[in-house]
C-alpha cells in the first residue's frame, strides 16, 4: 500500500504526496521531485508513514468534514543536479525581488514585495507581498511575464505569515515558531496578555511581524487554572482581623497580598490565607462575591403573598392625604 508522506517546499508551504515503492522508504529531509499544479518543483519529505497521514487528515486544505487522501505521487528522488538547479534559483530569486522592487516603484503601487520563489522547472515565478489595501497589479504582471519570460503569480500574504517565510530570531533567542515548527497560525488576543498580568505596551508583547506574540497561548491554559485557586483581586474577604482586600496574587510563590485600614499590608501564602478563611468565616457575611469590592446591602423581608412591589413609607402617607382633602374642598360646590 502507497504510503503518505508531507513535502516542504521554501518558507512555510507544504503538500501531500503518495510513495508507492514501499520496499524503498523515503527518508526525512531527503530532496524529491513532486508534480505541482503548472510543472515539477523540488521538495524535501519532513514526515512519512503514520505521522504524516494523521497531519494530512487534521489539515485545513480539504472542505469541513471531508477526509482526503492524497491523489498524486512522488515521482522520484531528486539527483544531485536537481539539487544544484534549486541552489541555483534559490540564488537567483533575490535578483528577481530586486527587479520586481524596481517596477513596483516605477508604477507607485501601495505594496511591499517580500519574498520570491522560482518553481524547479522555472515555469513559474511567485511573488509574495503585503499591503494595506487591494492593489491593481495587473500591468505589473503583464511587464514581468514580457521580460521573465514565464508565468507570473502574485500572492498577497499577511504580517505573520510573512514573518514566517522570511524567518527570524526573536526575543527569546531562537527562530520564529512561526517558521521552526508551529503548524498553523491561530488568533492571539490582547486579553491573553490581561490574563498573565503582561504589560499592554504593544512594544513588549509584539513579535517580528508587529503581531502579538504566538507564545501568549501557550501558557495561558496554566494562568486560567492556577488563578483558580487564588481570590480575585480587589474583592473583600473576611478574616480574624476582620475584612480585607486582596491588592494582589502570585500564583508562582502561592502568595496573597491582602491590606485593611486598620492593620494595614500583609502578605501570606495560600495555605495560610485558607486556613485563616476557615476561621475567620463564620465571623461574618463573606463579601467576596462582589467583585468591586462593595458590600452587599440586605435586602428587607416581604410580607407573604407580596408581588415584589414597594410599600411606601409611613411619612409619605401623611403627606398625600392633606393634598387629597384640598382637592375636595375645591372640588365641592360655592
Amino acid at each position: 500500500m502507497p504510503a503518505t508522506v508531507e513535502v516542504r517546499f521554501k518558507g512555510t508551504r507544504k503538500d501531500y504526496y503518495l510513495w508507492p515503492h514501499d520496499d524503498e522508504p523515503l527518508r526525512l529531509w531527503e530532496s524529491v521531485i513532486v508534480p505541482v499544479e503548472r510543472g515539477l518543483d523540488l521538495g524535501r519529505i519532513t514526515a512519512t508513514g503514520a505521522a504524516a497521514a494523521r497531519k494530512c487528515t487534521s489539515c485545513s486544505g480539504c472542505a469541513v468534514g471531508e477526509v482526503k487522501t492524497p491523489d498524486r505521487a512522488v515521482l522520484r528522488r531528486a539527483t544531485p543536479d536537481d539539487i544544484r538547479t534549486a541552489s541555483d534559483l534559490r540564488r537567483n530569486e533575490e535578483e528577481a525581488r530586486r527587479s520586481v522592487i524596481e517596477r513596483v516603484r516605477a508604477r507607485r503601487l501601495d505594496m511591499k514585495v517580500s519574498d520570491a520563489e522560482w518553481q524547479w522547472d522555472r515555469r513559474k515565478l511567485t511573488i509574495y507581498f503585503t499591503a494595506d489595501q487591494r492593489v491593481d497589479f495587473r500591468d505589473l504582471v503583464r511587464d514581468l511575464a514580457s521580460s521573465l519570460r514565464t508565468r507570473i503569480e502574485l500572492r498577497q500574504i499577511g504580517a505573520r505569515d510573512e514573518a514566517a517565510r522570511l524567518s527570524g530570531v526573536g526575543r527569546c533567542g531562537k527562530e520564529y515558531c512561526c517558521s521552526s515548527w508551529l503548524t498553523g497560525l491561530g488568533p492571539v488576543g490582547l486579553a491573553l496578555a490581561k490574563d498573565q498580568h503582561l504589560s499592554l505596551n504593544p512594544a513588549q508583547i509584539s513579535g517580528g511581524c508587529g503581531r502579538l506574540l504566538c507564545c501568549l497561548k501557550y501558557e495561558h491554559e496554566f494562568y486560567v487554572s492556577a488563578r483558580k485557586r487564588f481570590p480575585k483581586e480587589g474583592r473583600i474577604v473576611p478574616t480574624p482581623r476582620g475584612p480585607e482586600k486582596v491588592l494582589a496574587v502570585d500564583i508562582f510563590r502561592e502568595r496573597v497580598l491582602l491590606r485593611s485600614d486598620e492593620h494595614g499590608t500583609r502578605s501570606l501564602t495560600l495555605m495560610e490565607f485558607e486556613a485563616e478563611r476557615g476561621r475567620g468565616g463564620a465571623d461574618g457575611p463573606d463579601r467576596s462575591d462582589r467583585s468591586d469590592g462593595t458590600e452587599r446591602a440586605e435586602e428587607p423581608e416581604r410580607p407573604e403573598g407580596a408581588v415584589g412591589t414597594e410599600t411606601p413609607e409611613a411619612g409619605e402617607l401623611e403627606d398625600r392625604r392633606p393634598r387629597r382633602r384640598r382637592r375636595r374642598k375645591k372640588k365641592g360646590p360655592p
